[in-house]
């Protein structure tokens, strides 16, 4: 025997020896970590992390949160040729092996063994799911066992096209994208099939590395993967040459895109997002739940540009700041690109540099919008500001605003004919030459605004701000702040339930008043500083006289306008016990507010603001839906008055933010807390405030009869509001500074919050018929003597028409009722002059 035989006979003995030492240890390996494998099955009812989605009413995306984004989608759902870039970057004999790809393991590990170093992966996509699922990313060799035979397993229970289905959707791309669908949105802002041949291969490249080779924050080393990744595609004959070199030429461009939305809500999104974790714990941003808002996106968008279009306005009127910084020098365009990109558009406000200033216009650099020109229209409006209650001589010239180098703010508006502009509130029939940029700033005011359906407290839209970005304080569900004369409603629907009529004559007169309660003598004033002697409760209500509606709440007694305002939901420990509730010192949030008037706009019902409608899970099975109390005129709970309904905290959500809706105790009807008299002849009042008092305004404006509504101005003007309603839709408007300070002379509820009530109710009511509500049974109409409130003779002349319960006319009140029940204005003298 030769000695070649004996040494081919020596190799074929080791390499059967080899073999058989390999099948043992595969053996062995197999029944030493088989016992504890998990079981693959169940990848077939496997949970991928979604984030948790906020929706509009009509299911446009209002938000998304979650720390993995995700998009799932279905093996149809993806182009075959982003299949075949991850095929050939990954596992090009995917659809041949078993699992694992022993050829390509082999030769890693012969690499690994042979240079000391880890060349090449040997990792297949059904491996790669194992992990994914299964497995830590600890880099050991028993966790590699685990991962092979997992992968045996998975490939001998699941279909290939299954596996890869798996696989796409769990892969980690980088940038919280998890999945191709999220990773096309992510980089590209694009759906799946948007994307070109470049892209794709982009994509497929990234689950070797994400960080190292991403195309956002490593664009070459991302460009180099990319054309390996288009490389192997050319080599596996999935793309010709021409493709090849097209795709390889292509620049590397591309952000984080975050998730488009629909709907611009973010407060509304932040509330609900606070429930849910306080519901759901940490589960709520990776199950899957869509939680359906009572959001309305029309009115929503109509809410936004109402109150930034109001503090916006209010900013102007009171002069220009300054612009925000200045840069020394514009000669580097990275810098100044730097500058700009560090900066938010707020408020739909972009940055802007100034780089040329002529006589009466300025050039500016935006890195969203480009090169601009403001003209003069858009920059005589700046004047400096002083103070809240003074601003410098108008400007002459571009240079007595800005000089080359101010970073400033832009606001898109379209110019009047009165040299006058609107903000941006753009209908698909507005062209963009139609619009033009001006100078603009950040708003030091704040404001808010709440919108309700008024049968059932949702809410139809609402803002805590001017910009959520810039200050995530809701202000329309947590600031707690005087209203002013928007409280006074509550006042005289209290005295109208004591036994006064709308005809009642009140003094308006000046006096002092020495209350135990207050620290000095009080002497209240009206806002003109007139006194105008008797008056009637309607024209003393259309025109805010503060005198009579002390004297009236003194007269009906404190402690008995405390607990009627509490039917309204109004907080207890809120409400002074001193005659200035008359004038709006108690501190309410807007969403109270609105609530309350929601019981004016709807027949006298007690309904509590509400914002989620239903939650969905992640395989859309419902786990919360509403059951708000409505309001039913016609049922027969309905015919009594509710006197003691106390709002209660929900503690799943956060307590500054709702409440859960009060009860009557019979189902979901909401209780009755006005008679159908006191509302309607309430309403009555707060429509000749539209008509004939300090809410004109929006008569003009809106041009209908069946709108109501108070304006609030505290003292000082330190907070501004409006408060109104039609029979189908209730709104509050807020506007004031953050920290108390005067928004400065004339800035009353009329000038500074109807503005963005208007704007807001005009899309509202836009399509919406006139409807006045019925008048009750129990309302009659007489003509009175305007001098004396007195009911006037039949068949005399003249006089005005007035309303009245049909029990109780002006000519049989008793004027000089006093309160019952209330020890404490026994102790407030009065003394007058």
């Amino acid at each position: 025997m030769t000695i070649l035989t004996r040494l081919i006979r020596l190799f074929v003995v080791l390499a059967l020896l080899g073999c058989l030492l390999g099948v043992l240890a595969v053996g062995g390996a197999y029944l030493y970590f088989a016992p504890g494998l998990p079981a693959v099955e169940t990848l077939r009812d496997a949970r991928l992390q979604v984030p948790l989605q906020v929706l509009a009413r009509d299911g446009a995306l209002v938000a998304e949160f979650g720390e993995k984004r995700r998009r799932p989608v279905t093996l149809s759902d993806v182009p075959p040729r982003l299949v075949q870039a991850f095929l050939a970057a990954e596992d090009d004999r995917f659809f041949e092996h078993p699992g694992v790809d022993w050829k390509g393991l082999g030769r890693a590990v012969w690499e690994m063994l042979s240079t000391g170093e880890k060349r090449s992966g040997g990792s297949t996509i059904t491996m790669q799911v194992a992990r994914n699922f299964f497995l830590s990313r600890d880099k050991t060799y028993e966790r590699k066992a685990r991962e092979i035979l997992l992968a045996l397993r998975i490939d001998s229970a699941f279909s290939k096209e299954e596996i890869l289905e798996l696989y796409l959707n769990k892969v980690f791309l980088g940038q919280r994208a998890y999945g191709v669908g999220a990773a096309a949105e992510v980089y590209f802002g694009k759906d799946m099939a948007e994307l070109d041949l470049a892209q794709m291969a982009m994509i497929a490249g990234l689950p070797k590395a994400p960080s190292e080779d991403n195309p956002v924050t490593n664009p070459d080393q991302a460009a180099k993967r990319r054309a390996y990744v288009l490389g192997r595609m050319l080599a596996l004959g999935y793309i010709s040459q021409d493709e090849y070199d097209q795709a390889r030429a292509q620049p590397v461009k591309t952000r984080v895109y975050k998730k488009p939305t629909d709907v611009d809500a973010p407060y509304v999104a932040e509330m609900v997002r606070l429930f849910m974790e306080g519901r759901f714990g940490a589960q709520a941003y990776t199950e899957g739940y869509k939680v359906y808002t009572t959001i309305s996106p029309r009115l929503q968008a109509a809410a936004n540009r109402a109150v930034r279009g109001a503090l916006m306005t209010y900013d102007r009127r009171h002069g220009y700041r300054g612009p925000e910084s200045t840069l020394t020098s514009l000669e580097d365009p990275h810098k100044v690109d730097t500058v700009l990109r560090g900066m938010l558009t707020l408020g739909e406000l972009p940055p802007a540099v100034v780089v040329e200033v002529e006589d009466k216009r300025v050039r500016v650099l935006s890195p969203d919008i480009g090169l601009q020109t403001i003209e003069w229209d858009g920059l005589q409006w700046a004047r400096p500001y002083v103070d809240e209650a003074r601003v410098g001589p108008a400007p002459r010239a571009a240079s007595d605003i800005l000089k080359v180098g101010d970073v400033i703010r832009l606001e898109r508006y379209q110019p009047r004919a009165d040299g006058k502009g609107r903000r941006d509130a753009r209908s698909a029939t507005t062209s963009d030459a139609e619009w033009h940029w001006r100078l603009a700033q950040l708003p030091a005011v704040e404001g808010a605004m709440v919108a309700l359906w008024p049968d059932d407290g949702a809410v139809a839209a609402l803002v805590g701000g001017f910009d959520f970005f810039r200050s995530a304080f809701n202000r329309a569900t947590q600031a707690e702040r005087q209203p002013g004369s928007s409280f006074k409603p509550f006042v005289y629907s209290a005295a109208l339930e004591f036994g006064y009529n709308a005809s009642s004559m009140i003094n308006d007169s000046p006096v002092v008043y020495d209350d135990p309660s207050l620290e000095d003598d009080w002497r209240p004033e009206n806002y003109s500083g007139k006194f105008y002697g008797p008056t009637r409760l309607r024209e003393a209500l259309y025109k805010s006289r503060n005198l009579v509606s002390i004297r009236l709440l003194r007269s009906i007694g404190i402690d008995y306008a405390v607990q009627y305002a509490l039917r309204f939901g109004f907080a207890p420990e809120r409400l002074p016990r001193n005659l200035s509730l008359a004038l709006g010192t108690a501190t309410v949030k807007p969403i109270e507010l609105a609530s309350a008037y929601a019981v004016l706009a709807n027949g006298g019902f007690r309904v509590e603001p509400y914002f989620i409608d239903k939650i969905e899970d992640g395989d859309g099975k419902l786990v919360y839906e509403s059951s708000p109390a409505r309001v039913c005129a016609e049922c027969p709970e309905s015919q009594f008055v509710a006197r003691d309904i106390s709002p209660a905290v929900d503690d799943r959500s956060d307590p500054a933010t709702i409440r859960t809706p009060a009860t009557s105790g019979v189902g979901n009807v909401a209780p009755r807390v006005m008679t159908a008299e006191n509302n309607w002849i309430t309403a009555s009042l707060l429509r000749d405030v539209i008509q004939r008092g300090t809410g004109r305004a929006a008569a003009d404006a809106l041009g209908r009869k069946d709108i109501a509504g108070k304006t609030g101005t505290t003292n000082d003007q330190q907070d501004a509001w409006f408060s109104g309603f039609t029979p189908g839709m209730v709104a509050t408007a807020w506007v004031g500074f953050d920290k108390l300070a005067p928004l400065g002379p004339k800035e009353t509820g009329g000038r500074a919050a109807l503005p963005a009530w208007i704007d807001f109710m005009r899309v509202a009511l836009d399509g919406v018929e006139e409807a006045l509500p019925p008048q009750p049974p129990g309302v009659v109409a007489a003509r009175i003597d305007p001098r004396t409130g007195r009911v006037l003779a039949a068949g005399s002349g003249g006089g005005v028409v007035e309303y009245f319960h049909a029990d109780r006319l002006a000519g049989q009140t008793d004027e000089t009722r006093t309160a019952a029940g209330d020890g404490s204005t026994d102790r407030i003298r009065e003394r007058l002059f």
